[in-house]
């Protein structure tokens, strides 16, 4: 088999593949054997026509198409690999010559993964986030579950609104004068100074009594989501019909021992201290290795395929949608609430994924310069930790990622954290001051 490419750009080649002739007739023949099983002629057992009968009736091109069905995949395969080139689109075939005892000669194009131009990777200088943990911020803490476990508690007689208070309100807003669409509601509920309400509501409910009505006037803001709102002056009449106010639990030991498996205030105090601890070492060592991987990125050359960048441009989007399904929210009615198209949120997103994309070039172009690889021991450990994880055995969980493939995806991401630990076992760490 002889093989010619070139590029066509970077990231697209052209080959020229010519398979020779004695090839051409081994695959003739298998496609004879294929075809002839399907066909039935008066006279002729199934299966049992004579070829040459076969090319008569049917005409050669038969077994000819056939043929090239059986040797484009095989050649194509061979080619790509003896050019040492990775496809990242499924190839255009194109026939050129196929007939009996000559060569058979097609073409190809297809995308491919483009150079990369790597910039300097051992002994970069990066900081790492300083992990120190305070007694103020296991106060606040303390104080964040506190204000979880709050119960809402009605207020005393004749008390007012005050900021942190829940009030249950009716209301119906007015333009002009007339009532609009979405702007009445019922039984509402509403913590004021939270800051989720349409700016300068919350503030003028501050002071009001159980059972008062109030006028409420505010302006939208100009780039508020509704467009036909953005900007306008409204008017709100209110009525305040119930108060609520947290009442935090003292944190004292029994508030510890409900919380946690603590026993005591001191005991819970240092569990606090070391998951906090923890916390913030892997929030270092994550924003560590994305600001490594930055520098990296950016101090090597390599031009993006658009077809990666739209593939992680859909990854990117799936996660947003994923993330908004948890809010009981998708695209396009986030997109609605925000004035804005999918499309609108899909190219906010393109600088991220064309930063992901050239990241993920960038340490691929590593792993092949590093010789980075997976070990049998490595893909078992990986497959125990995530068999723990889910109460498994790690057999059942090997035998079905064989069955779903996902091994090859479960080694690249054992290949990516090695090289990621490589950047960072070469790196020039300063903790920040």
């Amino acid at each position: 088999m002889a093989v010619k490419w070139e590029r066509i750009d970077n990231t697209k080649v052209k080959m020229e593949i010519e398979v020779e002739a004695p090839e051409v007739d081994i695959a003739l023949a298998r496609a004879y054997r294929e075809v002839v099983k399907k066909i039935n002629l008066p006279g002729f057992r199934k299966g049992k026509v004579p070829r040459r009968v076969l090319e008569a009736r049917f005409g050669p091109e038969i077994l000819y198409e056939k043929a090239a069905e059986i040797m484009v995949p095989a050649a194509y395969e061979k080619a790509i690999a003896e050019a040492q080139l990775e496809p990242i689109t499924q190839p255009e075939f194109e026939l050129v010559q196929l007939k009996k005892g000559e060569p058979f000669l097609f073409n190809v194009q297809v995308e491919v993964l483009p150079p990369v131009e790597l910039g300097e990777y051992r002994g970069v200088e990066v900081e790492e986030e300083k992990v120190e943990i305070t007694e103020d911020k296991i106060d606040k803490h303390i104080e964040f579950l506190r204000e979880q476990h709050a119960r809402l508690v009605a207020v005393p007689e004749g008390s007012v609104a005050e900021n942190g208070d829940l009030v249950i309100i009716d209301f119906t807003g007015y333009l002009d004068g007339e009532p609009f669409p979405e702007g009445e509601a019922e039984n509402y509920s509403l913590e004021l100074g939270s800051g989720t309400f349409i700016p300068g509501f919350e503030e003028q409910l501050v002071g009001a009594a159980e059972g008062e009505e109030r006028e409420v006037k505010v302006k939208y803001p100009d780039d508020y989501s509704k467009k036909e709102l953005a900007g306008k002056e409204a008017l709100f009449k209110v009525k305040v019909k119930q108060i609520k106010r947290k009442e935090l639990p003292e944190f004292n030991d029994d508030f510890v021992k409900e919380i946690s498996e603590c026993d005591t205030v001191e005991e819970f105090r240092s569990f606090a201290r070391k998951r906090m601890e923890e916390s913030a070492r892997e929030r270092a060592r994550r924003k560590l290795e994305e600001d490594l991987i930055r520098k990296v990125a950016d101090a090597s050359q390599v031009e993006l395929p658009r077809v990666l960048v739209e593939r992680q441009l859909d990854r990117i989007m799936g996660e947003m949608e994923q993330y908004l399904r948890f809010q009981g929210l998708n695209l396009e009615k986030y997109a609605e609430l925000t004035g804005k198209s999918v499309e609108e949120l899909r190219e906010e997103n393109k600088e991220e994924a064309e930063r992901r994309t050239k990241a993920n070039l960038v340490l691929d172009a590593i792993i092949k310069k590093e010789g980075i690889d997976v070990e049998e021991s490595e893909l078992d450990d990986k497959i125990a930790e995530i068999a723990k994880l889910y109460q498994d055995k790690p057999e059942r969980v090997k035998e079905v990622f064989e069955k779903q493939g996902r091994l090859a995806l479960l080694k690249e991401e054992i290949r990516m954290r090695k090289v990621i630990d490589l950047l960072v076992n070469e790196a020039k760490i300063k903790t920040a001051e």
